[in-house]
């Protein structure tokens, strides 16, 4: 029987995939130099991360259910579009107020493309290609954030951070036209948008991501954020197309998925935005050095990556889902148990490699169960969804972890407190992982 083969349309969707998350994982490492470019204050300069973390959180239930109602090849080579003009701009922006506006721009991009790419892999593969296609999505999520850090830090030490943006408009140009003319779309559906749904969960979930951002109202946008995600979960109950239909959530491998990645994901994000600080301030590192210190993390992820979808045939999605998640647990925990106070490899390093391997091991299987037992009509929505929990609880992570271990002077100590917070939070994802196990054999 000859071997099935995925073709180019596999390396066109995990591009556009990963071009997303290495912008985003690029402006952490840039930072320092945008502010010092545009003359930016640390008020305004957390803005340029917002303004893209409001749009693209806020909008990805909208960009999901929109590839479902309008064809998702037309939805993703749109997102494809306002992701590349934005990125042109804000590589040639010359004051706060258009790379801030800039930003924003590209998150709409994102909200776009980040279902749209999940839900066309599913149109483009079936069975076992398709769950094999999936795990790969999965692994791109996690080794895009962190190659993001390596090669933020390159373009910070020799290149302008104009350049990391402007890379981005040639790769889209060349996304587009080969999207065009290699991959199918799935048949748009009849029906119209729910509007109120739509614009509810934007208000709902802009003002939840603000607030937990600590934004100078954050109190008033969560309650914003209750109010409006409440009306939006009634809307969906009576919709008779709704954004997000519930039934997603009757299911509990899907639902347990969710949950975990949010989770997940908030220890994960917190682990990248604060490691890199953390071995500049007080090991001494340069940026270059901070971001070749996150290859023990990488290379191990990337292995693990390669070796799970071998592994497939012989574990269940959830066994290794379980594994993987139980493995990061490990060295968030050893990291938290060392102290950064003890030296690059015993607090770094070599949990780095631990996490790394966890990793490989679970951002696919959490992305398979995430859009398990769906059909084509909620595809782009089980899609909206995963892509939610992942940006939402990387906002909330982050911002849970920062506002816990903000009393504290010493970067050292706030940095060893900080992993006990990420330890807290991998427990509860591995509570929730645990839970599809549990269902699995009930």
């Amino acid at each position: 029987m000859q071997k099935q083969k995925f073709g180019i349309v596999l390396p066109i969707i995990l591009l556009s995939y990963c071009m997303i998350l290495l912008d985003n994982s690029i402006v952490f490492t840039s930072t320092v130099k945008i502010a010092a470019d545009l003359n930016l204050t640390t008020a305004t300069l957390a803005w340029v991360t917002n303004a893209y973390t409001l749009t693209f959180g806020g909008l990805l239930l909208l960009g999901g259910r929109a590839g479902d109602i309008f064809g998702r090849k037309r939805v993703f080579l749109l997102g494809l579009v306002i992701f590349s003009i934005g990125s042109l701009f804000v590589g040639l922006s010359t004051n706060a107020t258009t790379i801030i506006a800039m930003r924003a721009f590209q998150g709409i991009g994102s909200a776009i493309l980040a279902p749209t790419t999940l839900a066309l892999l599913m149109d483009n593969y079936e069975g076992p290609m398709r769950i094999k296609a999936i795990a790969y999505y999965g692994a791109t999520g996690g080794l895009g954030a962190s190659f993001g850090l390596v090669i933020g830090g390159l373009i910070a030490s020799y290149l302008s951070w104009r350049d990391g943006f402007l890379l981005n408009v040639p790769i889209g140009i060349l996304m587009f036209l080969l999207t065009l003319k290699f991959v199918k779309g799935g048949q748009a559906q009849a029906g119209q948008l729910d509007w109120w749904g739509a614009i509810t969960s934007v208000v709902g979930l802009s003002a939840l991501i603000y607030g937990i951002s600590g934004g100078n109202i954050s109190v008033p946008a969560l309650i914003v954020a209750v109010v409006a995600l409440g009306l939006f979960v009634l809307q969906e109950r009576r919709s008779v197309a709704p954004i997000m239909p519930l039934r997603l959530f009757k299911d509990n491998e899907r639902t347990s998925a969710y949950v975990a990645r949010f989770f997940f994901l908030g220890a994960m994000i917190s682990y990248f935005f604060l490691a890199p600080q953390a071995m500049q301030h007080v090991y001494g590192y340069s940026p270059l050095m901070a971001a070749i210190g996150f290859l023990p993390e990488t290379i191990p992820q990337f292995v693990g990556a390669t070796v799970l979808s071998r592994l497939n045939n012989r574990f269940t999605n959830t066994q290794l889902l379980v594994f993987g998640v139980m493995t990061t647990l490990v060295g968030v925990a050893l990291g938290a148990v060392m102290g950064v106070q003890r030296g690059y490899w015993l607090a770094i390093g070599i949990p780095m490699i631990i996490i790394g391997i966890g990793q490989g091991f679970t951002l696919s299987p959490l992305t398979v169960a995430g859009v398990a037992h769906t059909d084509p009509e909620i595809a782009g929505s089980a899609s909206g969804v995963v892509n939610t929990a992942h940006q939402i609880g990387s906002s909330f992570g982050l911002s849970v972890v920062v506002s816990l271990t903000s009393q504290y002077t010493a970067y050292a100590t706030s940095f060893n407190h900080a992993l006990i917070w990420m330890t807290v939070l991998m427990v509860i994802a591995l509570v929730a992982t645990l839970n599809i196990l549990r269902g699995s054999h009930s």
